[in-house]
């Protein structure tokens, strides 16, 4: 599978919100990436990278991890390496979701979340969740692999009303 055209290769998500107010519980939302091996959308990932977790070979990772938003610049980072990934692999689904420990919260709840897709210093997409307030997650990226090989992005905002453990499996769907 080659071709001359390479389609994104190295892509880095990044997330960043504002802290809850003082006294208040803080927010926690993770990013989530989830891999399929079919291009059936009703299938189950193969894995999940999150919190704690990488991809088997690599490929996917969470490079920063913040459970509060407090601090400069983004508080999330996930790097994803297409390039890399096995030919198994057909599609990538990045999500984020708000944990849920403290009572329910939505995206109408978090203050100043800024999600972005980047290839290098190229912005592939903005993200704020206002076209998503009552989800309490949301898929935000979908990568999926042509004929040629070459992965392609498309943005995919879609909110999801479920706990956590419940998202992963969701993601996907059509």
């Amino acid at each position: 599978m080659s071709s001359l055209n390479r389609g994104v290769t190295k892509i880095e998500v990044t997330l960043k919100w504002d802290p809850s107010p003082l006294g208040a519980p803080p927010h926690d939302l993770d990013l989530v990436a989830a891999t399929y091996t079919s291009k059936d959308p009703s299938d189950k990932p193969a894995y999940l990278v999150h919190f704690g977790s990488r991809s088997p070979d690599g490929t996917i990772t969470l490079d920063r991890e913040s459970q509060t938003g407090q601090g400069f610049g983004a508080d999330e980072e996930m790097t994803l390496e297409l390039d890399r990934l096995a030919v198994a692999y057909h599609r990538v689904v990045v999500g984020v979701v708000i944990q849920q420990r403290h009572g329910r919260r939505t995206f109408a709840d978090i203050v100043g979340p800024e999600l972005r897709v980047l290839e290098g210093y190229t912005e592939l997409a903005k993200h704020d969740f206002t076209g998503v307030p009552d989800a309490t997650g949301a898929t935000v990226a979908q990568f999926t692999r042509d004929a040629s090989g070459a992965w392609q992005f498309r943005t995919a905002v879609r909110g999801f009303d479920t706990d956590p453990q419940s998202f992963g499996a969701l993601m996907g769907t059509a």
